[in-house]
């Protein structure tokens, strides 16, 4: 279940980063730059808008040219109006083509320009430390990226095409209208300042309401992920109605932001409404005493009603798309808020790198004075020092909270030490490629995670240079073959999301084989055995004893059964080593272990009876 202190806001993410004039600037155009590689298509789409435009506005002068040399002073012969009639026709058909290709090539050009974008934003996210993950809520993850990728994807499809269109639309009209008439040109274009003003005094307002908008959003989808990643939990403990409540209070401050966002973009686009029927009825009472008096043709004054009717279409697109716009910027905050984080865990500069070949790594272990915490700066681990050989079997137990994950934690280097240094046969791990270091370090986890796929696509994690036989015969090894053969499809049973048709001790046993496959020297169980029945637990052990021959082998257990037989255990209490040596060494001694050891056996005799 969630807290509500688990919902982060957007700052949490990267607190050094800061929504201003420069920053903005700066993310923009590092968006701009997505579009750099189809720029031929934004040149061809910027020539249709001209095309589609022309035969618009030439078919009201067509109809000006009609009234007055035709109809009302000129030839009255059917056959050059049909003539212009025939042309009309024509520069609709050209306008609907010329438009529709516009439109087709910007989808292209935004929809490739938003799979680059995603395809670099996971990439990204998929580099960062895990700090950055015990910091950040998944469903703002989600959020970044499918809600606001598509958002800036509406950008390049419907706010570049109305600025492209509608903005040349409005130059074209002008240049029109003075081609027409000075006087009334000129009119009309009393009323720019007061269309300005109106965009400039909403500007402010929809960019803010958008902005609260989204951050509710972001909150209600991270506590959606939650609470859902959590559910048997939250139905175990009969906390729906509890959890039901805290949605409904989000969803409704959700909901009031998005209601006042949607009020103001109405207020702002029927402004412009308003503004373009005064501006037609404007038109008509000049145009008209103009035309009484004799100073202005009638069909003068039908092509710049028409044309001022068409002034205003293009200026109510723009300011429609004004809330995209703005959205846009939001977006362009959150992602680049995400993009300007840098993983503090990273791959060492070259000149200090160490590479090892996995052929070569002997598997020798060494945590020197190390000290270690997590972002409340509290040491979990106090200079703390530990030296395992090659090949050796080591078993780290004690209480929760003593420091035993995050001991393993820097060795997989998920997080760097404060502190003192991690080695592998002596090269600090901060300066091996952490490519490398993932090849040498295997971790089993307490909980393992599997994907929606295949049996063989989960062993091998996708990776097609895996064959499937070694899949099989990795599967055969840890004992899962006689499980899989259960299964309908066998290896190619597809499983859902996070193996939820396999029980617990089944999902270890593929994640044992995933070990098998990836051959790592160092091996690091997680917890592996914690909550599995005595039967499983059995099984599990074989696998574990086929798995670690041959490795350094680090086995983190609450069940100190699983390490009795371990070469050495360590014992951990408050970030500290209390004790180390063999079971029974350490049973004879009469210390901590001692302690655990009888606190486990009575649990145990206890659930027996």
């Amino acid at each position: 279940m969630a807290k509500e202190g688990d919902i982060r806001s957007e700052e949490d993410i990267n607190p050094n980063y800061t929504v201003s004039k420069e920053n903005r600037r700066k993310a923009f155009l590092a968006m701009l730059a997505y579009a750099k590689p189809h720029r031929m298509i934004f040149v061809a789409v910027f020539f249709c808008a001209v095309f589609a435009i022309s035969a618009d506005l030439l078919q009201p002068y067509l109809v000006k040219v009609a009234i007055d040399d035709r109809v009302l002073f000129g030839d009255h012969g059917a056959g050059r109006l049909i003539m212009l009639g025939v042309i009309y026709f024509l520069l609709a058909v050209l306008s609907m083509l010329f438009t529709f290709w516009q439109a087709n090539l910007l989808q292209k050009a935004g929809q490739s320009i938003v799979a680059a974008l995603r395809k670099d934003l996971f990439k990204h996210i998929s580099g960062q430390s895990m700090s950055f993950f015990d910091r950040h809520a998944i469903g703002s993850l989600v959020t970044n990226e499918s809600s606001d990728t598509e958002t800036i994807n509406q950008f390049f499809t419907q706010v570049l095409l109305s600025i492209i269109r509608d903005g040349m639309s409005l130059l074209m009209i002008i240049g029109f209208m003075f081609f027409l008439d000075v006087q009334l040109a000129l009119y009309c274009l009393i009323l720019l300042p007061l269309i300005a003003v109106i965009a400039v005094a909403f500007r402010a307002l929809l960019r803010n309401s958008y902005q609260r908008a989204r951050t509710q959003l972001s909150r209600l989808i991270a506590f959606l992920a939650e609470n859902l990643a959590g559910m048997s939990l939250i139905q175990n403990f009969h906390q729906e109605k509890e959890q039901v409540s805290r949605f409904s209070e989000r969803n409704e401050k959700y909901l009031k932001e998005s209601l006042r966002e949607v009020r103001a973009t109405v207020i702002f686009n029927r402004s412009f409404d308003i503004l373009g029927n005064v501006s037609v009825a404007f038109v008509v009472w000049i145009g008209g005493i103009a035309v009484f008096n004799q100073q202005l043709e009638f069909g003068v004054l039908y092509a710049f009603i028409s044309y001022i009717r068409q002034f205003f279409q293009p200026i109510n697109q723009i300011t429609q798309q004004w809330n995209t716009l703005q959205s846009t910027l939001v977006s362009v905050d959150r992602l680049w808020r995400i993009f300007s984080v840098q993983p503090e865990v990273r791959d060492p500069a070259p000149e200090a790198a160490r590479p090892i070949g996995l052929s070569t790594v002997k598997g020798k272990v060494d945590f020197n004075h190390i000290r270690f915490s997590y972002a409340d700066d509290k040491d979990v681990l106090h200079d703390l020092e530990l030296h395992i050989q090659p090949g050796e079997f080591v078993g780290i137990v004690g209480t929760t909270g003593a420091g035993k994950s995050s001991l393993v934690n820097l060795l997989a280097r998920f997080y760097d030490v404060k502190r003192g240094s991690v080695e592998i046969d002596g090269v600090d791990i901060r300066r091996l490629p952490l490519d490398s270091l993932h090849r040498i370090v295997g971790l089993v986890q307490q909980d393992p995670y599997l994907y929606s796929g295949s049996i063989v696509d989960n062993v091998r994690l996708f990776d097609e240079r895996i064959s499937r036989e070694a899949v099989i015969e990795a599967c055969r090894t840890v004992g899962a073959d006689p499980m899989i053969a259960r299964l309908k499809k066998g290896y190619d049973t597809r499983l859902s999301e996070r193996g939820s048709g396999l029980s617990a001790g089944e999902r270890q046993l593929i994640s044992f084989a995933r070990i098998l496959v990836s051959q790592p020297k160092i091996l690091i169980l997680d917890e592996a055995t914690a909550h599995l029945d005595s039967h499983t637990e059995r099984l599990i052990q074989q696998a574990l004893n086929i798995v670690s021959e041959g490795r350094t082998t680090l086995v983190i257990a609450h069940r100190l059964s699983t390490v009795k037989h371990a070469d050495r255990i360590i014992v951990m209490r408050s970030g500290m080593i209390e004790e180390e040596g063999t079971h029974e060494t350490l049973l004879q001694l009469g210390g901590y272990y001692a302690e655990l050891y009888r606190h486990a056996f009575q649990g145990t005799a206890a659930g027996e009876r």
